[in-house]
């Protein structure tokens, strides 16, 4: 018998939210380290654009990860751990552009 194609808690969209908020924190996070540098100088070519893009998606994916994560679908530690990256991210790209322009 084949099984019921009927939807569960977990077959929402909202499950993605959380992971794709940790991999663009991450993202962010290791470009934030390229232009710093920490991590090689090369990586700066190729993150610069996206970070702070990456950045506030991250936060945004994040926040909304919380939110249905606290409603049951999805899981919390992955929204709360890329909302953190992603502010962390975001924050450092705006704190070193302030400090160029000043």
């Amino acid at each position: 018998m084949a099984e019921p194609t009927t939807t569960r808690r977990t077959d929402t969209p909202a499950v993605a939210l959380g992971p794709t908020a940790l991999v663009l924190g991450v993202f962010s996070v290791v470009g934030v380290l390229a232009i710093v540098g920490v991590l090689p100088s090369l990586l700066l070519s190729f993150t610069l654009p996206l970070v702070p893009i990456a950045g506030g998606l991250a936060v945004a994916l994040g926040a909304m990860g919380i939110h249905h994560a606290r409603r049951g679908a999805g899981r919390l530690w992955t929204a709360i751990a890329g909302t953190a990256l992603g502010g962390l991210g975001f924050g450092g790209v705006v704190a070193l552009l302030f400090m160029v322009s000043v």
